[in-house]
């Protein structure tokens, strides 16, 4: 075996665990869209196809009912903006891990979902695994995961015999163990701290529905701010 089929054969065993809290919520929400879809009268591909193409799960979620409505380029692109605008800043958090990936770097800027970013930013990569292998197979996990429970809900429609009203409760549920996991490793929380209060800032101010940028505005903000008295004391998590 040749030395990158080597590499890429570890970073591969080493992505497959900490994919898994991605796989049991993208089971369950990649399900119950492709149910969803199918509920609409699409075909079980459309899902499918749509998880591979866009890849945002409130995207995707949307782009049903684009979809049915009337052609509305502007609207959509607006929304769309709207709605995924947040990946503007994992890209910005990224741009340090991203520099030297060659080939792999279109598909892991394309690949940077919500989870995917939560995993390759916190994981920690033991020094024998190249890191540009384990982000690469994150990321396609990942995707792999959502597109093929949204293929398998679409075949099952919308003859399962139990409601799934509250399904999209597992995705707090990750994120919240994953910043829980984060917050332990840190020796000292003012970065988790800085997060919470301006998360909690702006959705007070903007509301549920419109909070999700400006916090992310703030906590940018904030931590540029506060980088160099953080990093004299120790406050970013190594």
């Amino acid at each position: 075996m040749s030395k990158k089929h080597s590499e890429a054969a570890q970073a591969f065993r080493a992505a497959v665990p900490v994919t898994l809290p991605v796989l049991a919520a993208y089971t369950f929400l990649g399900f119950s869209y492709g149910i969803y879809m199918s509920s609409l009268g699409f075909a079980p591909w459309v899902p499918f196809v749509l998880a591979l193409v866009i890849y945002g799960g409130s995207l995707e979620f949307l782009m049903g009912g684009f979809l049915l409505s009337s052609f509305a380029p502007l609207s959509v692109f607006l929304v769309s903006l709207m709605v995924q605008g947040r990946h503007l800043f994992y890209g910005i958090a990224m741009l340090d891990r991203f520099k030297g990936t060659g080939w792999k770097k279109p598909y892991l800027i394309y690949a940077l979902t919500d989870e995917t970013f939560a995993v390759t930013y916190t994981a920690r990569v033991p020094e024998n695994i190249n890191p540009t292998w384990h982000q690469f197979w994150v990321s396609l996990l990942n995707q792999s995961y959502w597109a093929f429970a949204a293929l398998i809900g679409g075949l099952v429609g919308g003859n399962l015999p139990w409601d799934l009203t509250g399904i999209d409760f597992v995705m707090t549920a990750m994120f919240l163990c994953i910043f829980l996991d984060q917050a332990f490793k840190e020796t000292k929380h003012y970065t988790a701290v800085i997060g919470f209060v301006a998360s909690i800032g702006a959705l007070l101010i903007f509301g549920a529905d419109s909070f999700m940028i400006p916090a992310m505005v703030g906590i940018v903000m904030l931590l540029t701010i506060l980088r160099k008295p953080l990093e004299k004391a120790g406050g970013f998590a190594q």
